[in-house]
């Protein structure tokens, strides 16, 4: 029998709470997003404008993997992330389009939900795959922090946007048991 993933669960560590983003969410979210800094390193640096914000979130709610970011702490929203792309026949996932608020930078939050999302879909998967824009240093950085090793690189569209280079980052369940035993 096939197991079906529930590419929305609830998770939560003393960082970070991650629920399943819902569209009523949407002004909450676009108001922790609205700030240009946030995105001038990501493929699409005018995400912080209420219109493109749009098209990001329709994308997020259509996916069907997208996550609200709150602080476990404040229970203050401070960005989103998602589970998208998965293929059963290579039992792959990635994650991405994922941002924090700036005041939660370098906090440990954003390492706390990629490990929150590694620990639960590698219940499921054998691989995830992460595509993060060429010029996105910062998040270059913190994927390789956590043993994602680069593999590749893509000319990937995002939902509703033009085609932009990413690099592609992996982690397999085995790298991950490896490195968290």
């Amino acid at each position: 029998m096939a197991t079906t993933i529930n590419f929305q669960p609830f998770l939560k560590d003393a960082l970070v709470i991650a629920m399943p983003l819902q569209t009523n969410d949407f002004e909450v979210l676009y108001n922790a997003a609205s700030d240009p800094l946030i995105w001038e390193q990501h493929p699409n640096k005018n995400r912080y404008q209420r219109a493109e914000f749009e098209n990001y979130f329709k994308g997020a709610i259509e996916s069907g993997g997208a996550f609200i970011v709150k602080d476990a702490v404040t229970n203050e929203v401070i960005g989103s992330s998602r589970f998208s792309d998965y293929d059963a026949a290579t039992n792959t996932v990635a994650i991405g389009y994922t941002f924090f608020i700036r005041s939660h930078w370098g906090t440990g939050h954003n390492y706390a939900l990629k490990k929150l999302m590694l620990q639960y879909i590698f219940q499921f998967v054998d691989t995830v795959n992460f595509y993060i824009g060429a010029v996105n240093k910062r998040s270059q950085t913190s994927l390789e922090r956590f043993g994602a090793i680069k593999t590749g690189e893509k000319e990937m569209a995002y939902y509703g946007e033009a085609a932009k280079l990413d690099y592609i980052y992996t982690i397999t369940r085995a790298q991950w048991l490896q490195l968290n035993k």
